[in-house]
């Protein structure tokens, strides 16, 4: 059981749910727990795909992964992709209808495609980020537009994750570090103006979150320039991937949903916890 939680990185995909309920309530929408498990079900199948996918290069250079380690098979690991892929895909189409499943649908096709090439390329990042995007934007429904912004928040951040990850194996770069603290800025700025339409209150709660996002991303980053090495940057990864929830809650709380922009950042410390026992990256 522990070799399949590590396949599919278990403990990020707390950061998950908040795609759905960032973009329900960036479109003025309750959130829908149906769209929520939608989302953690293609965490997991793109996961599982990835490890698929890297089987090689990870023999190499991740041995302790569960596929080169000898403790899943490479056909389970597909055959898991493609189960948790099909029910993402039903679970999204009776929680969401057709509107749901067509989202769900080009939120697949996007992970496959980042998985099985796009990831190899210089697409690589801007290809991870338009997943998360897509992610949020499926819990926005028929209000899509409305939720642009914040599905643009969460790409831009999951830009910066992704860049970090090509460097897990190698160390980090100055420029590196420079483009993921880039990428953190500019997510904080389209969170700020996705909550520009919430009273005084929610946007006074949106701004401690999104200043907290801040304070959990930039130090970590910035701190990579001192301290290039792969162990510092899979630890500003295994962050970053959490920086996402704060992130999240502040579009909850930016629409006047404080108790369930608290509900979020209780999964925070759960991840944390979970993340110094098992890989999230």
């Amino acid at each position: 059981m522990r070799a399949l939680l590590e396949l599919v990185r278990a403990p990020a995909a707390l950061s998950v749910p908040g795609d759905t309920m960032a973009g329900a309530a960036a479109a003025g929408r309750c959130p829908n727990a149906g769209l929520a498990l939608a989302s953690v079900l293609m965490y997991w199948s793109g996961m599982a795909l990835n490890d698929w996918a890297d089987r090689e290069a990870d023999a190499a250079e991740r041995p302790e992964r569960p596929i080169p380690s000898g403790r899943i098979r490479p056909g389970t690991a597909l055959g898991l992709a493609v189960a948790l892929t099909g029910a993402g895909l039903a679970v999204a189409a009776v929680a969401g209808g057709r509107r749901g499943l067509t989202t769900a649908g080009l939120l697949a096709g996007a992970v496959w495609a980042y998985d099985l090439g796009l990831k190899r390329t210089a697409a690589g990042p801007a290809s991870m980020a338009a997943c998360r995007a897509l992610d949020v934007l499926m819990g926005a429904g028929a209000q899509a537009r409305a939720a642009v912004p914040m599905a643009l928040a969460v790409g831009a951040h999951t830009y910066g994750i992704s860049v970090l990850g090509r460097a897990e194996v190698t160390g980090a770069s100055p420029a590196t570090a420079g483009r993921a603290l880039a990428a953190s800025g500019a997510a904080a700025g389209l969170a700020v103006a996705s909550s520009l339409r919430g009273d005084a209150a929610a946007r006074a709660g949106a701004g401690v979150l999104i200043a907290g996002y801040l304070a959990s991303t930039l130090p970590v980053q910035a701190g990579l320039r001192a301290s290039p090495d792969p162990e510092s940057v899979r630890r500003a990864v295994r962050l970053s991937i959490l920086a996402l929830i704060p992130l999240q809650a502040a579009a909850v709380a930016g629409n006047g949903r404080f108790a369930a922009a608290g509900a979020l950042l209780c999964s925070l410390p759960v991840g944390r916890w979970l993340s110094s026992r098992m890989a999230t990256s």
